[in-house]
């Protein structure tokens, strides 16, 4: 069947799927990927569920005049069942898994809505999209989390006990389904510091070698955005025998500028040695793999000071951070980059990452380790099905695999 231009699948649902189906009664769980950033976070829950044989996983992308590019090879590259938009909201599905709050309205069954970053609440102070004067963004207000009066998921995972608080102030109706799950992402880089050695493997770094990852956000207010030729600055200016260098860019600069223009951007770099690490391959191994991170206010720096990594800042978006966020947190707490010998600010960077991933940790989580038990038990309670009985089972993190030259 062909609606709106995209052709209904054959699958494991819908019209005529009893007569299709080798494993019956499976209830179905729809995961929406809108961006790539909300499909890698997804991908860490995933797993908490899709091996039980009651449950049929599916996954969509949302098809609107305004769509992020490379979303659907991203799907397909995971090899997941992909169902076309128009066909899934024609459905009513047991469970629907979400990172974004985007077209959670059109889709019919009970949502669990987690975060795609470290923390639930937004690190800008405005919207990037405001262009005048505007309200303060937070990721939990009333008009992202409701729709024409209905509060739109029936669970909400939010990371920390101040995130609950924050959200009795601004949507309090949304308090009855909020559930303050940690992060399974940082629990998941934790737990993949027994593999660090195998992933600096992976990435080539020889013993006793410092790795040094540059990690930048995207917008004209990262890393990659205001100083693009740093990491080659850094490779000129670390001696080869002793350092190696990685860059890990957020998945909005490869979806916007492509991969293709990306790579060829940074092909001198890859060419003198540097990892480039593409944002479906292993940045969260990549961080754990690390000696020093020089980095910005996005996530994945943050991500790595929570962890107990050294590191430094260099660039920020100013008064444009909400104060006591994430972001602002790690701006406090880390060293600037600055001009002069590398080493000596790496040294610096190491006297002060204790207090950081103190600091930090606690803002990312407050139920460290806890992460994939609470979301589990959340999806099995809106799908209606008893629990497993054995331990939620969370696979290792992916191997890096750096662009080739």
């Amino acid at each position: 069947m062909l609606v709106n231009g995209e052709m209904w699948i054959r699958g494991p649902i819908g019209t005529g799927a009893e007569a299709r189906v080798t494993l019956a009664g499976c209830r179905t769980a729809l995961v929406i990927v809108p961006t790539l950033t909300a499909g890698t976070r997804l991908l860490d829950i995933v797993p908490l569920l899709e091996s039980d044989h009651r449950v049929q996983v599916v996954f969509t992308v949302p098809h609107t005049t305004d769509q992020w590019p490379g979303v659907e090879e991203f799907v397909r590259a995971r090899h997941g069942l992909l169902m076309p938009w128009a066909q899934a909201v024609h459905h009513t599905f047991d469970l629907v898994l979400a990172a974004s709050h985007r077209h959670l309205e059109q889709i019919r069954g009970p949502v669990l809505l987690v975060g795609h970053g470290a923390g639930t609440m937004k690190s800008y102070l405005y919207s990037r999209k405001a262009e005048t004067p505007a309200l303060p963004a937070t990721g939990l207000d009333r008009e992202l989390l409701t729709y024409r009066g209905r509060i739109l998921p029936s669970a909400l995972a939010l990371a920390t006990e101040e995130e609950r608080e924050a959200l009795g102030s601004l949507c309090p109706e949304a308090l009855p389904v909020a559930v303050v799950a940690g992060d399974i992402c940082l629990d998941r880089m934790i737990d993949g510091g027994r593999f660090r050695e195998h992933y600096r493997r992976a990435l080539g770094v020889k013993p006793r070698r410092r790795l040094v990852t540059i990690s930048s956000t995207w917008s004209t207010d990262s890393v990659f955005g205001r100083v693009p030729g740093l990491c080659k600055a850094i490779l000129d200016a670390l001696p080869a025998t002793r350092y190696s260098v990685a860059a890990v860019l957020h998945p909005n600069v490869w979806t916007v500028h492509g991969r293709r223009q990306v790579t060829a951007w940074l092909s001198d770099c890859v060419e003198a040695g540097l990892r480039l690490i593409p944002p479906d391959h292993g940045w969260q191994a990549t961080m754990v793999a690390s000696d020093w991170v020089i980095g910005d206010h996005g996530s994945t720096t943050a991500y790595a000071a929570a962890i107990g990594c050294p590191v430094t800042m260099a660039a920020e978006p100013g008064d444009r951070l909400r104060p006591g966020s994430i972001a602002d947190l790690v701006r406090e707490a880390a060293p600037t980059l600055e001009a002069g010998p590398l080493p000596a600010q790496e040294e610096a960077a190491i006297r002060r990452r204790e207090r950081l991933s103190a600091v930090i940790g606690a803002a990312i989580s407050s139920r460290p380790g806890q992460a994939a038990g609470i979301l589990r038990s959340a999806m099995y309670r809106l799908l209606g099905l008893p629990e497993p009985e054995c331990p939620p089972m969370v696979p290792p993190l992916p191997v890096p695999l750096p662009v080739e030259e």
